[in-house]
């Protein structure tokens, strides 16, 4: 018979009893919204408008992501509230498939997308205050490149010095409790909002230029000035053709798929909330209403910024302009869109005052990684499926004080490698694809568990959901055809998790609750 109410899924949760639940609606909604809100809001727009060639492609871009992530996070939420237990997207892979789906979306997630993207933020980070610190150079050497092959070497430069700085203390930080880790996003995300709203109003109200909006809102839809999009593998291109948004409606599909990747993951981490579930006040209630109210926010945030963004500065550009008027949105000096919407109102000084508020932007989306991505790998050490310390709590702060450390010192690593940012290329497509398994996961589950008690419905299930599914894959496919050189890798590092889930699992892997 079908049970009425979930099992507490296994030994992993049991063991929840351990942690402090200190986040309350506000905290779990910050920790959405620090996550999210990194640096990638105040760059990607130059390269989606190069791909989709036009104002409107930029705004239909950043308004498919929110509705595509809106509707993700009111899925998300109806398993939030089924499963309000530490580890969050690896609960829900793992009941609603079987623990190898959930130990191979826990192993990429260590590998490279949640340490990888710490790493790539810290050094952000590290690289913004080299704005206002000259001497934090990646060319000031601590330790020069030693090659590891013809494409890999490590190294160790001031500026990876200070993200590996920057990930040690926040992680130090994070070992002392959970309330503590939540007041340092709650005061860093309310700074990065404000900021973000902040410019957000000076380009309304100062940076308005008439020229500029003539230009660009007279002419929304006409595509100009698009870059191919090329198959991304020489022997691809005898059979698919490469295409610009502008030849025909294929084109501007594939344009517009390939321009998705970088704002779907200027928007990605909002799931990070769900991981901390097991620290959450009243989950069942505030996990849902935390996930909405935080991507609403922050693509609310994100849609308007690209909006005054066309209001500021011209879309098309020459890329040997002397100007950063006569650069445009499409060939902004090293992509800072943002940038130069400030240079425009306060001169040299708009820089220092960018790299001022991406400095907060960063810190805060540190922390927040760093605070959500440990809780993971506890709910797989108590499955039995990661080193055995990581599963325990700190007897008196309640953190997960081992997984902390080993989640940093991998993160370090990577930061010395340098290959963080390729490395997160790779798991773009592996992303999408564990994105389209766990809202598929309700079907699953609705199937499975009929009966099962859900505080919260998924709104517009079945059809939003679906929607997602369909709207994703599409992305997958494109990724496929015109950036082989990322889907693949991809793809291997996740398989690469089968024969380690076979070593881990012979420590006695729990089965999902019937």
């Amino acid at each position: 018979m079908p049970e009425t109410t979930p099992t507490p899924p296994t030994a992993a949760l049991s063991s929840e009893k351990g942690f402090v639940r200190a986040i309350g609606l506000f905290d779990g909604t910050m920790i959405v919204v620090g996550s999210m809100i990194g640096s990638g809001i105040f760059i990607v727009a130059a390269d989606i408008t190069r791909q989709t060639g036009s104002a409107g492609g930029l705004l239909l871009t950043w308004i498919v992501t929110g509705l595509l992530t809106i509707s993700a996070a009111l899925s998300y939420g109806e398993l939030a509230a089924m499963f309000p237990h530490a580890g969050g997207q690896y609960i829900y892979l793992r009941e609603a498939y079987s623990p190898l789906w959930g130990f191979l979306y826990g192993w990429t997630l260590f590998l490279v997308i949640q340490t990888g993207t710490i790493a790539a933020v810290a050094i952000g980070f590290a690289r913004y205050l080299g704005v206002l610190l000259p001497s934090i150079s990646p060319q000031a050497w601590v330790v020069a490149p030693i090659a590891l092959g013809s494409k890999y070497a490590i190294s160790l430069s001031v500026q990876q010095l200070v993200g590996i700085v920057m990930v040690l203390f926040l992680t130090f930080l994070n070992t002392l409790g959970v309330r503590l880790g939540k007041w340092i996003q709650n005061i860093f995300t309310s700074a990065k909002v404000l900021a973000l709203a902040g410019l957000i109003l000076l380009c309304v109200f100062v940076a308005r230029n008439h020229a500029a909006i003539a230009d660009n809102f007279s002419h929304l839809w006409a595509i100009r000035s698009a870059v191919p999009i090329e198959p991304g593998a020489n022997f691809l291109r005898s059979f698919i053709p490469t295409i610009t948004a502008a030849s025909g409606a294929f084109g501007l599909f594939v344009a517009f798929g390939v321009a998705q990747v970088g704002s779907l993951f200027s928007a990605d981490a909002w799931n990070n909330v769900t991981f901390t579930a097991g620290e959450v006040r009243n989950p069942r209630r505030n996990l849902p209403l935390s996930l909405v109210m935080g991507t609403g926010l922050v693509l609310t945030l994100y849609i308007l910024a690209n909006f005054v963004y066309l209001m500021a500065l011209p879309l098309h550009g020459d890329p040997n302009g002397t100007t950063i008027f006569a650069r445009g949105i499409q060939y902004a000096s090293e992509d800072r869109v943002a940038t130069a919407v400030l240079q425009q109102i306060f001169s040299a000084r708009g820089a220092y005052l960018m790299a001022a508020a991406i400095l907060i932007s960063t810190f805060g989306c540190v922390n927040g990684l760093t605070l959500a991505g440990a809780r993971v790998y506890y709910a797989m050490s108590n499955d039995g499926l990661f080193f055995k310390a990581a599963g325990k709590l700190h007897p008196r702060y309640k953190t997960p004080v081992a997984s902390l450390i080993v989640q940093a010192i991998w993160t370090c690593l990577l930061c010395l490698s340098g290959s963080y940012g390729q490395l997160l290329d790779y798991t773009m497509f592996a992303a999408l694809l564990f994105y389209i398994l766990t809202i598929g996961s309700l079907f699953v589950l609705r199937a499975k568990r009929p009966d099962a008690e859900r505080p919260y419905k998924a709104i517009g299930y079945p059809v939003l959901p679906a929607i997602y599914i369909v709207m994703a894959a599409w992305i997958c496919v494109v990724l496929l055809r015109y950036k082989p050189q990322y889907t693949w890798p991809g793809l291997f590092i996740v398989l690469l998790g089968v024969p380690v889930f076979a070593v881990w699992s012979r420590r006695g892997t729990p089965q999902p609750s019937n």
